[in-house]
Parts: structure tokens; sequence; C-alpha cells
């Protein structure tokens, strides 16, 4: 018998095994689509699925790519309820990672990008204050035209690591293979980090591993596109692990803290996370005191990180300015922009022009903000419930990390459904928290395993190329959802 709310046992010994070597095949096709057509720095910039088709060897690239994705995403939610052990799920994700370890950039254009950045602060030029075109970066033409223009979005750490990389790599290829190292560095990282999590929050390690490390985004975006989320994860899970480990102690609170920082100066979206790492960080009863006291801990670290790295970088925080600029690409794939281009088409069929997008986008944010608070404020409600529980001490150490950890992945849901951009890989920063705290599985992995389908594999985004009919489904999508969200509370 299973236990009410545990996930099921593990499937029988037949579908793992037709699962790994499916997977393996999946990985196999995408890494020669890549040789054929991928985000090679050759490739034609602007390219379109019918000009890919009609490219020499294009049939074979589209065929390769959506025949493989398709048997990753297959093997991956085949599983989705667990591996069979959480040793099988770290060999099989290592498995499936190794040809895509090999293959030239996929899904998307921005190693490009972090290298030109890298390049610009190398040579002396502020990345956040000049565009890698008026600094004269060497390999501008393998940068996507929309970031050719614009300062750097991403934390000084990140500035630091991309002229590293430059540095050690001499040439584009270099770069390009040192960016690679450090993106695997950050998953390794948060690879180590996942089972003292799981166990902490009481869920298989088996199924953790198998749903943050498997899946098809993390492979083709993370590893293959080599993208700085990677790093960002492994710094906040591990900062995360030590939290959970070691409550209501300052010097490991402020390390962790320290490591939360860094993922900020990474990405700045990691910021979302640290209401609720304190929440994890309390020792003993719940209360405002307590949580002053070692939420005061960590947010000390947090804010030593910023300060440290602002300052070793020379460019203080004019990284902060650059983040505006994140959301220049206007995508029905993000909820926010689909709902407003929905108005503007909208107006546009009684001849007007609402301009709809910037505001359905900032009333999104201000919306963020409420649901950070709400969320934080039902984390802390129950976790101050437990000081009222005398008995079943061992279930209730257990379910203080759950409850902050469901918390921060939580937020990074509404953090990814909520901003003005959506690229694939943003479904990556939930998915790894969920992972560890999630009694279901299908609700995210779904939406993870269709996003696998939105890039081609030399960079080009399906949300371009259908844009009104997307923007159309996103957003009845959404009204969907919502009747189905207030129909049962009516009831």
């Amino acid at each position: 018998m299973t236990a009410p709310g545990a996930p099921p046992p593990p499937a029988g010994p037949q579908v793992p095994r037709l699962a790994r070597y499916v997977g393996l095949a999946g990985a196999v096709l995408l890494a020669v689509a890549g040789y054929l057509g991928g985000a090679l720095p050759d490739s034609p910039l602007g390219a379109t699925p019918a000009s890919i088709w009609r490219a020499p060897g294009g049939p074979a690239t589209l065929i390769c790519w959506l025949v493989g994705t398709a048997l990753l995403v297959g093997a991956w939610w085949s599983l989705r309820e667990g591996a069979p052990s959480t040793r099988w799920a770290y060999v099989t994700a290592g498995l499936w990672m190794l040809p895509l370890l090999v293959a030239p950039p996929l899904g998307s254009r921005d190693v490009y990008s972090y290298a030109c950045q890298g390049w610009t602060y190398a040579h002396g030029v502020d990345p956040y204050a000049t565009s890698v075109a008026a600094a004269g970066c060497p390999w501008l033409d393998t940068v996507a035209p929309i970031w050719r223009d614009t300062p750097a979005p991403y934390g000084p750490l990140f500035v630091l690591l991309a002229a590293l990389a430059v540095g050690l790599g001499g040439g584009l290829t270099g770069t390009v293979v040192a960016l690679r190292v450090i993106a695997v560095a950050g998953l390794l990282l948060a690879a180590l980090c996942l089972p003292g999590l799981a166990r902490a929050a009481g869920v298989p390690t088996r199924r953790a591993a198998w749903l943050a490390l498997a899946s098809p985004l993390v492979g083709v975006h993370l590893v293959a596109g080599a993208h700085n989320d990677a790093l960002m994860l492994g710094l906040l899970l591990c900062g995360l692990l030590i939290v959970v480990r070691r409550p209501g102690r300052p010097s490991a609170l402020l390390f962790a803290g320290a490591l939360l920082g860094l993922a900020v100066t990474v990405k700045a979206s990691a910021v979302v996370v640290a209401p609720f790492a304190a929440l994890a960080a309390v020792h003993g009863r719940y209360t405002v005191r307590a949580l002053l006291r070692d939420g005061g801990w960590l947010a000390g670290g947090l804010l030593a990180a910023l300060l440290v790295a602002s300052a070793l970088s020379g460019l203080g925080f004019g990284w902060v300015g650059g983040l505006t600029h994140s959301g220049d690409s206007e995508q029905w794939t993000s909820p926010p922009t689909a709902v407003g281009l929905v108005v503007d088409y909208a107006g546009a069929l009684v001849g007007r022009d609402p301009q709809a997008v910037p505001v359905v986008r900032a009333t999104a944010l201000l919306l963020l903000a409420g649901v950070l608070v709400v969320l934080w404020w039902q984390g802390w409600q129950a976790l101050r419930a437990l000081n009222d529980v005398r008995q079943w001490v061992t279930r209730i150490e257990a379910a203080r990390p759950r409850v902050a950890l469901h918390g921060a992945a939580l937020a990074l849901v509404a953090t990814v459904v909520l901003s003005p951009v959506f690229h694939p890989w943003y479904a990556t920063w939930p998915l790894a928290l969920l992972a560890l705290t999630a009694s279901r599985t299908t609700w995210f992995v779904l939406p993870a395993s269709a996003a696998a389908f939105l890039a081609l594999p030399d960079g080009t985004n399906l949300a371009r190329f259908t844009k009104a009919p997307g923007a159309l489904a996103m957003t009845a999508l959404l009204l969907v959802l919502l009747l189905l969200r207030v129909r049962p509370r009516r009831r």
C-alpha cells in the first residue's frame, strides 16, 4: 500500500531501461541537428522555419531536432513520478548530457552575447553603459541583432566570469567552451545539493533528481546553450542547503546568504528566493524576534556579497539599470505580454492603438510583488502554526524546510509567469525547487515539456512567427485557468 499523498512506486524495469535509451537517442539526434544547423558562429541570423527548410541540410536539421526533442521529452515524461533509484537518475541524466556537451550551441545565441560582454569588460569598457556594438566586439556578427545595442542585463559576478572566459579562451571558440564549463560547473553544484535538499524536504531523492536534472530544458539550454541560469541555480541550491541544515547558526547563515547574494549577482531574479530562505533560517519557535535575528544574518551575507561583487568589478550598481532592457522583445510566451498584444489587436479592429503591452507588463509586475508578499505571509503563518504542536517532532522538523522551499518554488513560478518576457530556459528556475517540494508533477512537467519545442537549433524562437495566434491562445488559456480556479471556491 502507498501512503496518501506519496508518489507511486517506480515503474517496472522495462520502462526505465527503454526510457534511458530512447532519451539517449533523442540527445544524439539533437547533437546532430546542432552540427547541421545549430547556433554556429557563421549561421545566418533572422532565419525562419521556411528558410531553414530550404537551406542545404535544412530538412534533416528540422527532422532531427523535432524527433530528438520528442524522444527526449517522452522519455523524461514517462518517469515523471520518479526514476528507479537516485543513482539511476544521475547516471541517465549524465548519459543524456554527453552528446549535448560536445554539440555546438543549441536553441539560443545568448552565449555569444556573454562572450561579447566579457570581451567588452576585459577591454576596459563598462558593459552596463556601453553596448557590445559600440564597444567594438570582434564577434558582433554572432550576436542576435536585438541584443547588439543594449547593455548587459547580468550581474557583476557573471560579467567577471565572462571576462575570465575570454581571457582563458582567447578566440571565440575557446570562450564559448569556457562559458560552457562554467555552466556545467553550476549544474554539478546543483546536482550535489539536490539529495540533501530532498531529504530535508522529505521527498524521494530519485524523483527530485530526475525532474531537476533529466529535463530536456536542462540538457539543451543549460548544457548545450551554456546559459548562466545553471550557475544561478547551483548557487541558489547550495545556499538553501546550508540554510536548511544549519538554521540559527550565524556563521552558516552568513555564508548561505553570501551564496544567495552571488546568485543574485549572476541573475537578479534569484532575489525572490531570499525572503523564503529567511523562513528556513529560523531555529526553534517562529517568532518575529527569531526571524529578525536569524534572517538578519542571512540578509547580512546577501548584502555583503552584493557589495563585494559590485566593488570588485569596479562597476558599482550600474548593472541594475541594464535589467530594464531584458524585456525589449515582445513574445506571446509571456502571459502579460500576450494579454497586452490581444488588447492591441482588439484596439486595431476599432481604429485605436492602445499601446497596452507596457501597461499590462507594469501591472503584472505590481501583481507579482503582491503575490510574493502573500506567498511569504502564508509560509510564515504555516510555520508559526507549528509552534503550538507538541507531538510528531520529527514530522514537524521535516515540514519546516519543505514549507519554505515550496514557497520559494511558487515565488519563482510567479516570477516566470508574470515577467515581461519568457524564454524556455526560464522554466528551469522553478523546476528545481518544485522537484523538491511538489506532491503532484504533471502541472509543471507538462508546460516544461511544451517549452522544449519553442526554439529551433539555431536559436530561432517559434514565438516570433506565431505572434497573433499564440497571444490569443495564451490569453484564452489564462481565462480558462482563472475560471477553473474561481469555480471550486464558489462551490
